[in-house]
């Protein structure tokens, strides 16, 4: 019987911390008395001081300084743009080789088209291979096949001052993976447009 008032006590202790621990113990606001204003047309007169306290002054000017205004916010750096898609097609290539084939000539042609209609526009043209071979074999391989791709141009009456080539080898894939399906991507001449 004891331990039930015991644990009754108890409880009620526990739910009257509880309680101000969630509400808090209010607070009264101080009350402070407003300065007197200064008589005006519409002013009741100021009532006489008390004996003993001194008489009030004029009522000090209060000034509000609106707080500082925030700084405005930096604009945020343009995002860089995406590289504008070639209106170029490239020339993809057979595994050891940097002949033009036959399937690739209408691609370079619409090349040229391009370029003639775009006279002031500059090529580069990367030549890319796919992951086998060494780095050494694979950098002179993209340079024939970038240059295979010039000769064709240049031939097709594209000023050879209009051209330049570097090759990037295996470096640069364009198709990741490690199989004919990501490396038939990969060997390709590919073209850039220089800025007009």
């Amino acid at each position: 019987m004891q331990f039930r008032s015991s644990t009754r006590i108890l409880f009620m202790v526990g739910l009257l911390v509880g309680s101000l621990a969630l509400f808090g113990c209010p607070k009264r606001p101080e009350v402070m008395q407003a300065a007197p204003s200064a008589p005006g047309p519409t002013a009741a007169p100021m009532p006489a001081p008390a004996p003993g306290m001194p008489a009030p002054g004029p009522a000090p000017e209060v000034r509000v300084t609106p707080p500082p205004a925030a700084p405005a916010p930096a604009p945020a750096p343009a995002a860089p743009a995406a590289p504008e898609a070639s209106p170029l097609k490239d020339a993809f290539f057979d595994f050891d080789k940097a002949n033009i084939k036959d399937d690739q000539k209408a691609a370079l042609n619409d090349d040229v088209s391009w370029l003639k209609a775009n006279a002031g526009a500059k090529v580069l043209i990367e030549g890319h291979c796919d992951e086998r071979g060494t780095v050494e074999y694979n950098l002179a391989l993209g340079e024939r096949r970038a240059k295979a791709a010039k000769d064709y141009l240049i031939a097709a009456g594209i000023p050879a001052d209009r051209i330049s080539i570097i090759s990037y080898g295996k470096e640069r894939p364009f198709v990741l993976g490690h199989d004919e399906s990501a490396w038939k991507w990969n060997r390709r001449a590919h073209f850039v447009v220089q800025k007009m």
